[in-house]
C-alpha cells in the first residue's frame, strides 16, 4: 500500500481513571522516566516499521491521544524529536498539516505546552468535561474549577486560534443551567473547536457498576437528550458550526485528523490498543490492524505483523464508509466514494437517500443507517 496516511499514537497511561472511561490505559507514576522512555522507544520503532511496511510517503496528520499524553511530561520532547527524524518513502520530510496533542488539566504544564509548540505541534485538545464540582466528583475527575480556568488560560495563550476543548452532557447532577454555564465559561477562552459529547455508559466501567448498584444516578435518556440539544443550540448561536455529530468548529477549524477517520481514509495506529486501517483505493478494500491492550507485550516483541488483522472486503468497506461518513453533516464524501468503489452513493442506496432527502440524517443517524443497510442487504443495487 502506498501513499499518504494519518498517524494516531496511543499513550496508555493515566494517574487515575475516570469512572466513565473504557479506553485502554494503565496507572503510572509520571516520575517513572526509564519506563516512559522505553515506551517511547517502542513507539518510534513501531512507527518506523509501519512506514516501511505500508510504503508510506506522507503523514498528513498526527494525533497523540490516550490515556493521558500530558503525563509524559518532559519526555514529550524525546517523542517529538524522534518523530521529526522519521524517514518517509522518497525521503519526504515529516511535516504534518495538523498535529494534535491531547492534554488533561490535571497534568499539563506550561513547560509541556511550550515544548509542544516549539517542536511542531499546532493543535491542542483539552479535556474539560465540566466545571461543575459535584458532576466532576461524581465521575472521579480530579481537577477543580480554579485549575481548569488556569489551564484554559495557559492553553489559550500558547495556542491561540488552534485549541479545542471537550465537554460532556448527561453527567450526574447536571442540569441545563450547568451545561450552558460550562459553555459560556469555556467560550470566554476563545477555543475554535468544541467536542460536545453525550455521556455513554459503557460496559465494564466503574460508572456502570455504580449505576447498577444505585450508588449514583444519571439523567434519564430523555433528560440527557435535552441537555445535549441545549448545549448544541447554545454553540450554534455562538457561531460554531456542527460538522459532525459531536463536533463544532468556528469557520474552517475542523479537526482534519478526525475527518480522515470519518471519511475512511488511511491511517496507521501506534501503541497498545491502537488501531489502523489501510485502504486499497484501487480495489475498494481495506485491511485493519489492532494492537492488543497490553503495554508489556508492546514493550517486548510486538510487530505490525503480529497485530490482530481484519480484512474489509468491498461490501464491508462500503458499509463502513456509509456508517462513518454520515456522522458528518455533509455525509460520506461523494467523490471519494465513487473513485473508491466505481459507483456513486446514489447508485448504492437511492431509495434511502430519496426518503431522507429533507430529513436530518445526522440527528437520526441510527434510523438512517438502518434504512441504508436494509437497502444494501436487499441486493437490489449491488
Amino acid at each position: 500500500m502506498k501513499g499518504s496516511v494519518s498517524l494516531y499514537i496511543h499513550i496508555p497511561f493515566c494517574s487515575s481513571f475516570c469512572d466513565y472511561c473504557d479506553f485502554y490505559s494503565e496507572k503510572i507514576d509520571p516520575q517513572e522516566n526509564n519506563y516512559i522512555n522505553s515506551f517511547i522507544k517502542a513507539l518510534i520503532n513501531d512507527i518506523r516499521e509501519q512506514i516501511k511496511y505500508f510504503s508510506v510517503n506522507e503523514i498528513e496528520t498526527v494525533y497523540i491521544g490516550g490515556g493521558t499524553p500530558s503525563l509524559l511530561g518532559k519526555n514529550i520532547s524525546t517523542l517529538l524529536d524522534e518523530l521529526k527524524k522519521l524517514q518517509l518513502k522518497n525521503y519526504n520530510a515529516f511535516s504534518p498539516l495538523e498535529f494534535t496533542v491531547e492534554v488533561n488539566p490535571e497534568s499539563v504544564t506550561e513547560e509541556f505546552l511550550y515544548t509542544c509548540k516549539d517542536k511542531g505541534v499546532n493543535r491542542i485538545s483539552l479535556g474539560v468535561q465540566t466545571f461543575h464540582e459535584p458532576c466532576r466528583i461524581a465521575v472521579n475527575r480530579k481537577s477543580d474549577e480554579n485549575m481548569l480556568m488556569e489551564r484554559l488560560a495557559l492553553v489559550s495563550k500558547l495556542f491561540p486560534g488552534s485549541f479545542s476543548a471537550d465537554l460532556i452532557t448527561g453527567l450526574p447532577f447536571q442540569k441545563e443551567k450547568i451545561v450552558l454555564e460550562d459553555i459560556n465559561k469555556i467560550l470566554s477562552f476563545n477555543p475554535v473547536h468544541i467536542s460536545l459529547y453525550a455521556l455513554s455508559v459503557e460496559d465494564k466501567t466503574l460508572l456502570k457498576e455504580k449505576i447498577e448498584n444505585r450508588e449514583i444516578e444519571i439523567p434519564s435518556e430523555e433528560e440527557a437528550d435535552s441537555l445535549w440539544l441545549a448545549g448544541c443550540d447554545a454553540l450554534l448561536k455562538k457561531g460554531f458550526n456542527q460538522y459532525e455529530i459531536s463536533n463544532f468548529a468556528i469557520k474552517e477549524k475542523i479537526c482534519i485528523h478526525n475527518m480522515r477517520y470519518w471519511q475512511m481514509q488511511s491511517w496507521i495506529g501506534a501503541g497498545p490498543a491502537a488501531s489502523g486501517t489501510i485502504v486499497n483505493e484501487d480495489l475498494g478494500t481495506a485491511k485493519r490492524f489492532t494492537y492488543r491492550e497490553d503495554v508489556k507485550e508492546y514493550l517486548g516483541s510486538h510487530s505490525i505483523e503480529t497485530a490482530i488483522s481484519e480484512d474489509l472486503d468491498k461490501q464491508k468497506l462500503i458499509r463502513e464508509s456509509i456508517l462513518m461518513g454520515f456522522r458528518c453533516i455533509k455525509g460520506a464524501d461523494a467523490n471519494v466514494f465513487k473513485q473508491r468503489f466505481g459507483f456513486s452513493l446514489q447508485d448504492c442506496i437511492p431509495k434511502t437517500l430519496e426518503r431522507w432527502e429533507k430529513m436530518d440524517k445526522m440527528l437520526f443517524l441510527n434510523q438512517f443507517l438502518s434504512d441504508a443497510f436494509s437497502e444494501l442487504d436487499s441486493g437490489e443495487n449491488s
